[in-house]
């Protein structure tokens, strides 16, 4: 196209306004002169029907003769995205999960096109990909090494700190591991999900001819409650010591040594054996007839774990609660209720058996230790009923009490005591036990560091490995009416030495106190006795036995001909090589001793 003069004007306007943008100085009319001599051609410029810019279309493109071909329409500068503003027509925008994706993609945004190759993608892409920014922040200062340590705790030293408590952690971690083992071992498979069922058994073998009449379970005990009166006492016999009260101030840095009391006889008598009882029966002074230690069992019934087992006879109108010879009611449970396993290996001497025998033989001890054997002793309306003559007996009083159950019923127990105290002039009976440490890994605490300062932890450790033990001695105590109870803790010389012991503390209570200390309910207790009484009395004359299940927290009452349990009908005793053997021949003959508890030798009525 040829420019005429004619249009100067018009395109000395156009020209000046584009120079203008451009940043070049106007064009003059010399100029103007000079275009229109030599000729200055201006292409066509196309028109875009469908949007902004150029047209796509190569012909449109190629018409353009001052613009390159195949460049794209865009800046060549980072700072300049004058290209296309905005694409609403991207997915992802719309796209509703876009909102609550955090990791949101920058790419997505719809102002940009750094992905098109229409807008220099094709080679600002690898340079953006490198693109970083410059961090000009200082590193963070690291949270350790001296300078911080002392700034934060100056009085303190963390470093040990430290490693005391990696110390710590590395010993409960070995403890944690030694349970593990002692676990698996004692274990018989791994198919008992049940610590009962793995480790202990019937009291006594069921026989397939005894005859299962009832069976009660001990969620049903828990719900009985009957009140009592007071007792009454028909007869006192024995005599005892009385307490020495240096012993109360006995501590783990003052300990003492327990003695041996050979020469003083222990006599632990059944109900139809006892010649009192006999002649109580016979002058038809009450319908039931029975022990403390028996009557305690059944009022604590469903504190127990181990198995346990009761005769009971039906002559004529009248019942006698008994105990078969060696049972297991003459031996003090240890760590009964207790969650960590023992050895089930009876030649253990952590075997419940063997600690068994052994706190038996402590307690013996220790109720004789505790008196003032000076040769004064307070003696009752008759003397021992089961000691010879100029036979040494251990200091003991009993009680031969009745109360009535209903206007049929009435029950006599024999109450044992063990020591006498003046307090204020008046005469105190009192109960002596004895709580025996074994080994303080069982139990988790140690006596001799806890007794001082925790002794209430102590006790609770106790309460919850021994509840069934201490029910049964504070229900001891309330029936004998005693006004205190005296608990001492005897531990051994050394864990591996079950011979010899020492006194750490000894502390007393008194017995309706600690029964409520330790939620054992004196009408609950009754309850379960009335109950068994009554059902007892429906049934006809002959024997029966009710044992306590070793799996199951309940009591089966069997049926049993009238000779069982009898010298031809006692079990086979234990092999040889299932007894305890004895590590000195004089400390042995002492334990068989505490072991049996009775007195091998003919009562005569």
């Amino acid at each position: 196209m040829i420019v005429h003069w004619g249009l100067h004007s018009y395109i000395v306007d156009y020209l000046n306004l584009c120079f203008c943008l451009l940043g070049f100085p106007s064009v003059s009319i010399s100029t103007h002169r000079a275009l229109t001599m030599v000729g200055f051609e201006i292409g066509d410029v196309p028109f875009n029907a469908d949007g902004w810019g150029p047209p796509e279309s190569a012909t449109s493109a190629a018409s353009i003769l001052n613009h390159p071909v195949n460049v794209p329409f865009a800046p060549f500068s980072r700072s300049e995205k004058l290209g296309r503003i905005a694409d609403w027509t991207k997915s992802n925008y719309n796209n509703p999960n876009r909102s609550n994706n955090r990791n949101n993609n920058p790419a997505d945004s719809a102002f940009d096109f750094t992905t098109d190759d229409s807008f220099a993608g094709g080679f600002n892409a690898d340079d953006d990909s490198t693109f970083r920014l410059v961090d000009g922040k200082p590193p963070p200062r690291p949270k350790f090494g001296p300078k911080w340590r002392f700034q934060n705790n100056r009085n303190q030293l963390p470093q040990r700190r430290d490693e005391e408590v990696e110390a710590r952690k590395r010993e409960a971690e070995k403890q944690r591991a030694r349970r593990d083992r002692l676990y698996h071992a004692n274990r018989s498979g791994n198919n008992n999900p049940r610590r009962e069922a793995a480790v202990f058994k019937s009291s006594v073998d069921i026989q397939p001819e005894w005859n299962m009449i009832d069976q009660i379970p001990f969620s049903t005990f828990t719900k009985l409650s009957f009140a009592v009166s007071e007792p009454e006492d028909l007869l006192t016999c024995g005599s005892l010591e009385f307490y020495d009260k240096s012993y109360d101030r006995t501590t783990p840095k003052n300990e003492r040594r327990l003695e041996r009391f050979k020469n003083r006889n222990f006599f632990k008598v059944t109900t139809t054996d006892d010649p009192i009882i006999r002649r109580l029966a016979n002058e038809d002074k009450a319908t039931v007839f029975v022990t403390d230690s028996i009557l305690s069992t059944l009022m604590c019934a469903p504190r127990s774990v181990h198995s346990w087992d009761i005769v009971i006879q039906r002559v004529g109108n009248k019942l006698f609660f008994d105990k078969r010879d060696g049972s297991q009611l003459d031996l003090l449970s240890v760590n009964e209720t207790s969650q960590e396993p023992l050895p089930e290996s009876k030649d253990d001497i952590n075997s419940a058996h063997s600690l068994s025998v052994e706190a038996a033989y402590i307690n013996q001890n220790f109720s004789q230790q505790v008196l003032v054997r000076d040769g004064k002793k307070v003696g009752f309306e008759e003397g021992n009923p089961f000691a010879g003559e100029g036979e040494e007996v251990a200091s003991v009083g009993y009680r031969y009490r009745r109360w009535k159950l209903d206007n049929d019923v009435s029950l006599v127990a024999r109450c044992e005591v063990q020591s006498v105290m003046e307090v204020n002039g008046q005469k105190s009976f009192m109960t002596v036990n004895a709580l025996n440490e074994f080994d303080p890994k069982y139990s988790g605490v140690d006596w001799r560091r806890k007794l001082d300062t925790q002794r209430g932890a102590v006790l609770a450790t106790e309460l919850k490995n021994n509840a069934n033990k201490l029910a049964k001695w504070t229900a001891q105590a309330i029936l004998a009416s005693a006004d205190m109870m005296k608990l001492g803790y005897v531990t051994r010389v050394h864990p591996r030495d079950h011979f010899n012991h020492v006194i750490l503390a000894v502390v007393g209570y008194k017995p309706k106190e600690f029964a409520g200390q330790i939620n054992l309910n004196t009408a609950n207790m009754w309850g379960i006795v009335k109950a068994i009484v009554d059902l007892c009395m429906k049934l006809n004359e002959g024997k029966y036995v009710l044992v306590k299940d070793p799996l199951k927290p309940q009591v089966r009452l069997y049926e049993v001909p009238a000779d069982a349990f009898e010298n031809d009908y006692v079990e086979e005793p234990l092999p040889e090589d299932e007894q305890v053997q004895p590590v000195e021949n004089g400390d042995a003959v002492e334990q068989n001793g505490a072991a049996n508890g009775v007195e091998e030798k003919e009562v005569k009525a």
